[in-house]
């Protein structure tokens, strides 16, 4: 079991126990970083074995880093008994354009991404939006010293162990309080989540896996009372993939015996699965176990086309983790969550709200890339 370091910071208090964009970030951003060359990168640092984590500050920003991500997810229910899902997102990518005494508070150092996402799960609908933001003078970033992550109006908000999440779109909005029930769960062996054999190839990964919410949801002018449960993401990396791997399956499970269960596998391009796929199960008291490839399987059992992009995506799927005495159906509860900018600049994604039963029962999310076209990191 990891045990955070306490750090000495005193501005966002000192130990919080609560506290990924997985790799489909660059989905979106690849077409904003052609600009970058090698030897730029180069400046970046990568994620090795041994890291020595330190909360909070790890919440926060890692500019020596090219990419990281703050991705929320969850599955919510107002007083009346209707269900929602909700993705909050954001991304920074390095890209460090211009000469160093160029001062300017528009200097493109990073550029900040952000998606956000409703479905509406009884009104079979589904919204999401994204933004694109330098720095600039407050418009976008993330700081430890504000403890915060923010783009725009959008904004996760950290205050002790807890944290508020804000967002605003054309047809919905919503605050919501988040407290996690359990620490920080970082995944994967000697401090790194590793997604390939060569250097760097890796992430440094951490999870909120239950964090309760309660809060307000507002959706086509009507205000819900709402509560539920929500999965933090927090992942910080140079370069992640393989060559040959051309997208990844995603699943966070929470279950309603309060464990849960992260489960990746990484699909290459002549169609098999990379050995590096891998997983973390975390119990009733939040012990984490790391999960290797072969202990698991994911077998998609229906899919949904989708008429925007003509990909097909799986949308249910069967789990089995012989080891925990698992065997699940994953369902999604809306086959359309897919994320599409319709430009065509980069691969569309699916990412939405799924349920789960069989052995156990409980809610998640559920993250497909590659589905339209493989997926690059440059």
């Amino acid at each position: 079991m990891f045990r955070p370091v306490r750090s000495a910071a005193g501005a966002c208090i000192a130990h919080l126990p609560s506290g990924r964009r997985r790799l489909a970030a660059l989905i979106a951003l690849g077409m904003f970083c052609a600009g970058v060359h090698a030897a730029e990168i180069n400046h970046y640092q990568r994620a090795t074995a041994g890291y020595r984590y330190s909360f909070p500050r790890d919440h926060f920003e890692h500019p020596e880093f090219r990419t990281e991500w703050w991705y929320y997810t969850g599955n919510l229910r107002d007083s009346a008994g209707k269900r929602y899902g909700f993705e909050l997102v954001f991304f920074r990518q390095g890209q460090r354009r211009g000469p160093a005494e160029n001062l300017s508070a528009w200097r493109v150092d990073d550029l900040y991404l952000a998606h956000v996402a409703v479905t509406d799960i009884g009104g079979k609908r589904f919204y999401y939006h994204q933004r694109l933001n330098r720095a600039g003078p407050g418009v976008a970033g993330a700081s430890r010293a504000q403890c915060r992550v923010w783009n725009g109006n959008w904004s996760a908000q950290w205050q002790a162990e807890r944290q508020t999440l804000e967002a605003t779109a054309d047809e919905f909005r919503f605050r919501l309080d988040l407290g996690s029930a359990k620490p920080p769960v970082i995944h994967g062996l000697n401090g790194i989540s590793r997604k390939g054999e060569a250097a760097g190839e890796a992430s440094y990964y951490v999870s909120l896996t239950r964090l309760n919410v309660s809060g307000e949801l507002w959706l086509d002018g009507a205000k819900h009372d709402v509560t539920g449960t929500s999965w933090m993401d927090h992942e910080w990396f140079t370069n992640q993939l393989a060559k040959d791997q051309v997208g990844w399956d995603w699943f966070s499970v929470q279950q309603d015996n309060q464990t849960e269960l992260m489960l990746f596998r990484l699909r290459r391009r002549d169609g098999s699965i990379d050995s590096y796929s891998a997983g973390t199960y975390v119990d009733a008291q939040g012990h984490a176990r790391h999960l290797a490839r072969n202990e698991f399987s994911l077998t998609p059992k229906r899919y949904w086309k989708s008429a925007r992009t003509g990909a097909s995506y799986p949308v249910r799927w069967q789990i089995l983790v012989p080891s925990l005495g698992l065997s699940l159906d994953a369902a999604a509860t809306l086959d359309a969550q897919e994320l599409a900018t319709g430009d065509q600049t980069g691969p569309a994604y699916w990412e939405g709200s799924v349920r789960y039963t069989g052995s156990a029962s409980g809610t998640g999310y559920l993250e497909m890339t590659g589905y339209d076209k493989p997926v690059r990191i440059e």
